[in-house]
């Protein structure tokens, strides 16, 4: 699985004549879907590497928080309905807290979300 990035603005002339600009964010995806995974999150892990996602799939769009409790490095986190983005934040080790609405959020090493913006399309791709 890998985890694809696609800019939401597509008037600019480069997108119109060729292919959508998108990046792969992640390669190494994990999903967490159940009360354990979920509830386990990024704890009481010491890294992830670069190219890795938590996805935390939900039934339905609502607001959501995040902690970062016993997770000692930084890390973004993006918010999504569907596939588009909603809200992106960084948050700091141990202290972060975060909130937004969607219906999955991924958790990604710090900078991996640079550049993803509300609107902008997030896909998991088998």
């Amino acid at each position: 699985m890998r985890l694809v990035h696609r800019p939401a603005d597509t008037t600019d002339e480069r997108v119109l004549e060729g292919p959508v600009d998108e990046r792969v964010l992640a390669t190494t995806v994990e999903v967490a879907d159940s009360f354990l995974s979920r509830a386990r999150g990024l704890m009481f892990r010491t890294s992830v590497p670069e190219d890795y996602a938590l996805v935390f799939p939900f039934d339905r769009p609502a607001t959501r928080g995040l902690h970062m409790l016993f997770v000692p490095f930084d890390i973004d986190a993006i918010w999504l309905v569907g596939d588009e983005v909603t809200s992106v934040k960084r948050l700091p080790a141990w202290r972060g807290l975060g909130r937004g609405t969607g219906d999955t959020i991924v958790e990604l090493p710090a900078g991996g979300a640079d550049g993803v913006e509300p609107g902008d399309s997030v896909t998991l791709v088998e």
